[in-house]
């Protein structure tokens, strides 16, 4: 089975009046996370082969960031593994867990925990300096992949959106504030969507969920000279305001990859953004669908997540268009954020944990 694009990852309040339901929430809804002090997660993924023909392989996705947000402090395993090691995608360095089965073993499993220190992230716009950066990092950040091409479609879309903006800052807010107004997140989208942002603008619907809706972000960012990045992880932790959209079950943590984006700004370095997140509490945090980012609840969210986010999430790598070690398959990841396994009968299905067998928690070390 070949590695397919498409098929990897393809009322309490209605009582209150419109004019009572902004003030109620207003005073209850806040987002504004600062930069405070770090916050110690495990991170463990354990995965039951139940399917078992011929030899299995697996591969887990490992915290691969060393910014000033987030320290991986590694990791360890345990489980009845033929071989185990830390591996890398050949062509981007992207480091994940690469896990072998012989055939003969009766009942695969393995457990992975990884130790990543995180802290929230808020840009001081009033604050310029020079950043520099490597010159190589940034063309790669502006380049074309599969899924995310920079001219055509893409291109006239960066142009209409950015038009009368001069400066990076004036064209990366213009991006934003376009996908915020233009897409929508769409709950039936299968796992985190693909990332197939021409698809997207020709086709006109712009509903998906992270993976294609802040890939859109960064795709008209670089279209228009911005260096700007996909950062595949996973949410760990409750949102410390309250936002049940924006945090996760640490206990079980299915279902709660998420991928955010950066930019490079030369006055500033890499700033976080997520126009996804914000589409996402407009569409499902309240029981009925928010259409104005100026709502109450949305606003806060749109104006934080311009620069900003909270460090209740784990960043796995950065990686578009993978080429798994020892995989026995031709074809290439769109990217690495869900588990990943196959055996003499194919590929798993990295979206039915249920039927792959495996589950991801988080505990935060407080001591």
């Amino acid at each position: 089975m070949t590695l397919s694009r498409r098929h990897m990852l393809q009322a309490g309040c209605a009582a209150l009046s419109s004019t009572v339901l902004p003030q109620v929430f207003a005073a209850e809804r806040r987002f504004e996370p600062q930069v405070e002090g770090w916050r110690t997660f495990e991170v463990t993924t354990t995965v039951n082969v139940a399917d078992i023909k011929g030899a299995t392989r697996l591969w887990l996705p490992v915290p691969d960031l060393a910014t000033d947000f987030q320290v991986s402090l590694g990791s360890s395993w345990t489980g009845n593994a033929t071989k185990a090691r830390l591996v890398s995608d050949a062509s981007q360095g992207a480091r994940m867990f690469y896990v072998e089965f012989a055939a003969e073993v009766a009942a695969p499993t393995v457990s992975l925990t990884s130790t990543v220190q995180t802290r929230n992230r808020a840009v001081d716009w009033a604050r310029k300096s020079v950043v520099h950066e490597d010159p190589a990092l940034l063309k790669a950040n502006l380049a074309a992949t599969e899924l995310l091409p920079i001219d055509g479609v893409v291109l006239e879309t960066a142009k209409k959106a950015t038009h009368g903006a001069h400066s990076d800052v004036d064209k990366v807010r213009a991006i934003y504030q376009w996908v915020v107004d233009s897409a929508y997140r769409e709950p039936k989208t299968r796992g985190c969507g693909v990332g197939d942002i021409k698809t997207l603008l020709e086709s006109g619907n712009l509903g998906g969920k992270c993976a294609d809706l802040n890939a859109l972000f960064v795709g008209l960012c670089r279209s228009v000279g911005v260096p700007a990045r996909d950062i595949y992880g996973i949410r760990v932790a409750p949102s410390a305001f309250g936002y049940k959209e924006l945090g996760g079950n640490s206990a079980s943590l299915k279902g709660a990859q998420h991928c955010r984006a950066e930019v490079f700004l030369n006055q500033y370095g890499w700033v976080a953004m997520d126009p996804a997140d914000v589409l996402k509490v407009m569409r499902q945090e309240t029981p009925d669908w928010i259409k104005d980012k100026t709502n109450p609840v949305a606003a806060p969210v749109n104006k934080a997540l311009f620069g900003g986010w909270e460090g209740n999430w784990v960043g796995w790598n950065t990686a578009h268009d993978l080429k798994l070690p020892h995989y026995s398959r031709p074809g290439t990841l769109p990217f690495l954020m869900y588990p990943q396994g196959e055996n003499a009968a194919g590929r798993f299905d990295e979206l039915a944990p249920d039927s792959f067998r495996y589950t991801i928690s988080a505990k935060e070390i407080t001591a």
